[in-house]
């Protein structure tokens, strides 16, 4: 039997010689433990029938609960923080591109959500403005302004002052966007003048169709005065007397409000015509060639004089605002309504379409 199975004999030896070699992986060492699963209790290292152990989190200690107590305080006294302002104007976001006298019809967002933050401004916000609690002497207000410009610069003192800020690379640079003179916007002014006699102002979009109403309301609101303007560039002096430490306290909207609601724009049938005639009007306007195409965030300060001069012998003007956006598009047909005068019939496609109106043909017919 041996001879017919020799395998069995090398299988013999070559197990011998392998024991003989590792004496430790011997029988004996195997144990009758390893062929049967032990309790749970005994073997906490198998991962799969241990328990899970706590993680203790590490107790803070006496100095971190100070320092976070007093962080907390701190935090609250911010809170608690109310601003007092004197400045003798009613806060807005905007106040070049916005008209008092017009009042919305709806709001988008509750007005009772100040933008310049729960508790910290000692005046009520009312969807748009934050109005002035005390009356306003206007002479005491101009008198003061006075005080502080001190006497005119003359022509030497103009041209350094022009030289020095008119150029594009000046470090004292502010950009003027499409929300024109917004209240934060006078805390950064003022914070240039801290270490500048002046400030340059640099406008683009809609703001510009009306750079006189852009300036007066710089000089208003933050007691400058212009000393330079060439097409949308501005130089805003602060005045001889000025001084930075005694400048009023201008608080910071925290966010940008929503705009309201106003009444529409464009109506479906307009004033003085029937419902044929405008949509003739509409059409006409359609298919004529554009007066002039405005990008956006551009320089509008000659459109205002091109749509008068086209009034002179059109009766209906195009105006071609492709990518300016439809809010800008809006924005500039009311200044123009009011500029020009005309009377905005079609906004579509980021196209204006503006009417000169029945009274200029009266006037026409009359002269």
């Amino acid at each position: 039997m041996m001879k017919l199975f020799p395998w069995r004999r090398l299988t013999v030896q070559a197990h011998g010689i392998l024991y003989c070699k590792i004496p430790s992986l011997s029988f004996i060492n195997f144990s009758p433990s390893l062929f049967h699963s032990q309790p749970e209790q005994e073997d906490i290292f198998d991962p799969p029938f241990s328990s899970t152990l706590k993680t203790h989190k590490p107790q803070k200690s006496i100095t971190e609960k100070h320092e976070n107590a007093a962080s907390n305080e701190d935090s609250e006294k911010a809170h608690n923080f109310t601003v007092n302002s004197d400045l003798p104007f009613d806060f807005r976001y905007s106040y070049s591109e916005t008209n008092p006298a017009v009042e919305p019809i709806g709001f988008r967002e509750p007005p009772r959500f100040s933008p310049f933050g729960p508790g910290r401004l000692d005046r009520k916000w009312t969807g748009t403005s934050a109005p002035c609690l005390q009356p306003v002497d206007l002479e005491k207000v101009a008198e003061e302004r006075r005080r502080i410009l001190g006497e005119p610069l003359s022509e030497e003192e103009t041209a350094e002052l022009v030289e020095k800020y008119r150029h594009n690379d000046c470090s004292r640079q502010m950009n003027l966007g499409r929300g024109g003179v917004t209240h934060n916007m006078l805390e950064d002014i003022h914070g240039h003048w801290k270490r500048a006699e002046a400030v340059r102002i640099k406008c683009l979009g809609v703001p510009t169709l009306d750079m006189d109403n852009v300036c007066s309301h710089l000089e208003e609101k933050s007691g400058g005065k212009v000393i330079y303007r060439h097409i949308n560039i501005l130089l805003l002096y602060r005045g001889r007397h000025y001084d930075p430490k005694s400048r009023p306290t201008v608080p910071v909207m925290l966010w940008k409000p929503l705009a309201p609601i106003y009444p529409k724009l464009v109506k479906n049938v307009a004033e003085d015509l029937t419902f044929e005639e405008t949509k003739a009007m509409r059409n006409k306007g359609l298919n004529a060639p554009p007066l002039t195409k405005l990008s956006r965030n551009g320089v509008y300060v000659n459109v205002v004089g091109k749509v008068r001069a086209a009034f002179e012998t059109e009766e209906v003007v195009r105006l071609d605002c492709t990518h300016v956006g439809t809010s800008d598009c809006k924005r500039i047909g009311v200044k123009l309504r009011d500029l020009v005068p005309c009377v905005p019939i079609l906004f579509k496609d980021e196209q204006i379409i503006l009417w000169r109106g029945k009274k200029d043909e009266e006037q026409n017919s009359n002269s």
